[in-house]
């Protein structure tokens, strides 16, 4: 079965990238059993050519068994990565590596951020497209709690939005889910 291949932040297994995707993925009545999901970690290790999983979903590409790719990379921040963050320069340094390893004809970017701001990340993207009111609630507790360390910024607005929202976690009909739909079928045609 010839499959497609998705490339995300954190690992294949339960991560919020990789559930959020499967969750669309049904969503569209996609089957998932047809997506090789790689977990690359970080950020960082989409940039390295000569990263391990890359040289598998080659070795994949060349017998045939995946035909397409979509890599999916959270934007970050221009302040804390100014040759990587935001969504622009995110996407310029990964059509780079792309290139070099002349993936270009059959791979496609995801860039996840608040589409408003071309900046964040995964959880910037769902904090985008709930009600106002239900985003100033998340963003006035962050604010005035004592939460400082930008890193759990992401883990933390992720686990408010799930505990105070727990029967409706996403509202995929949002038009902020367009792009990243569009791409998801885009991998199935």
């Amino acid at each position: 079965m010839v499959k497609v291949a998705i490339l995300h932040e954190g690992n294949s297994n339960k991560t919020n990238d990789n559930e959020l995707l499967k969750l669309l993925l049904k969503n569209l009545n996609l089957d998932e059993n047809k997506v090789e999901f790689f977990g690359f970690g970080a950020k960082s290790n989409f940039y390295k050519v000569d990263n391990v999983k890359y040289e598998r979903l080659r070795l994949q590409i060349e017998e045939e068994s995946i035909s397409k790719v979509l890599f999916v990379l959270d934007a970050d921040y221009e302040e804390n990565d100014n040759k990587c963050g935001g969504a622009e320069k995110t996407k310029a340094e990964l059509e780079k590596i792309i290139s070099e390893l002349s993936l270009s004809g059959l791979s496609d970017i995801y860039v996840t951020c608040n589409p408003n701001t071309k900046d964040g990340y995964l959880e910037s993207l769902i904090l985008s497209s709930i009600p106002k009111k239900q985003k100033e609630c998340i963003e006035t507790f962050l604010n005035c709690s004592e939460f400082k360390s930008k890193d759990n910024h992401k883990s933390i607005l992720n686990q408010i939005y799930k505990i105070a929202y727990p029967n409706a976690p996403y509202d995929f009909s949002h038009k902020n889910f367009d792009e990243l739909k569009q791409k998801l079928q885009n991998l199935f045609n």
